[in-house]
């Protein structure tokens, strides 16, 4: 087995009691369905800078100065700088991570639409992002960061694990040293499953590896950039079906006008919502070992996780 991916959490998502009232947020996706491929790495943000479980709640509260404060709702106990510091330095620690999953309204964890309170005490709106977690997408802007209730959609969880799969092939090829050469292999087999996200992106990662005007790590460094941006995009029937049909294009000397035409009424049938993506998928896998294609079989969009965990169940 290969080695388990290493993934950030918030702890309480992991299942650790170590929210304010002593209780926790366990996701089994995290603990149960990854556990045969991902290690987990929990941290709360904060029992990490001394707040203790059971403790008083804690809340954004907008200041005057438009700053946005962590504290308790009477303006005490102010852990801000605490937080910063301890996220800056979380980041720092932990590159080695290929992403992180945060609990979803958490003042220091959350990842989007956070409550932040007006320093007045009356009102809030929900615009803000957990200090602890902002400090981590700040310090590391390609790493892949989900929050535990979006996983609960399918298309979101799927994108995010494709992302998290592809970021750890990403560290390996950094491990072991990037080449012109080994760079230009990476891309070759992630190409279908760009294009699947992201059309443009995809033309532009083709155009930056065409140039030869930039030292290789500056060019890792905005390949991976560009990679991991097209990614977020999220893939759709629309999307998937235009790639499926440039996989069918390698088939077309093989394949029997009835097996072609077969094939593209299924990918049809899949764009219209009539059948899952896994019908034209599981077709085009079964002509690929009966008509052997090198760079085909290369290619990661086929198979961007493992199957066991069922995450192209949701298209």
């Amino acid at each position: 087995m290969e080695k388990k991916i290493k993934i950030g959490i918030s702890a309480c998502v992991a299942g650790h009691k170590v929210r304010f009232d002593t209780g926790h947020k366990r996701s089994r996706f995290c603990t149960d369905d990854l556990a045969d491929y991902v290690e987990l790495e929990p941290v709360c943000p904060e029992m990490a800078v001394g707040l203790p479980t059971p403790r008083p709640t804690i809340r954004q509260v907008r200041q005057l100065d438009n700053i946005i404060h962590v504290s308790r709702p009477d303006g005490s106990g102010d852990v801000t700088n605490d937080l910063i510091e301890f996220g800056q330095n979380y980041s720092k620690n932990n590159q080695h991570i290929a992403g992180f999953i945060v609990c979803q309204k958490s003042p220091t964890c959350g990842m989007e639409r956070v409550k932040v309170y007006h320093h007045h005490g009356r009102g809030s709106e929900s615009t803000g992002v957990g200090l602890f977690t902002q400090q981590v997408m700040q310090g590391n802007p390609l790493l892949p960061v989900e929050e535990n209730g979006r996983l609960n959609d399918p298309i979101l969880r799927e994108n995010f694990m494709t992302r998290v799969f592809t970021y750890q092939k990403w560290l390996d090829l950094v491990d072991e040293g990037v080449t012109k050469h080994k760079l230009i292999q990476f891309h070759s087999a992630h190409k279908y499953l760009v294009m699947c996200h992201h059309i443009e992106g995809y033309k532009s990662l083709g155009k930056l590896l065409a140039s030869n005007d930039l030292e290789i790590d500056e060019l890792a460094e905005k390949y991976i950039e560009g990679l991991m941006t097209a990614l977020m995009h999220h893939a759709n029937r629309g999307s998937h079906a235009n790639t499926l049909h440039h996989l069918q294009g390698y088939f077309k000397k093989q394949l029997s006008s009835a097996h072609k035409q077969e094939l593209t009424n299924q990918i049809s049938s899949f764009r219209e919502g009539l059948v899952p993506l896994l019908v034209p998928l599981t077709l085009i896998n079964h002509y690929l070992m009966e008509y052997p294609n090198e760079y085909l079989e290369s290619q990661v969009y086929l198979n961007p996780h493992p199957q066991e965990l069922k995450l192209r169940y949701g298209y």
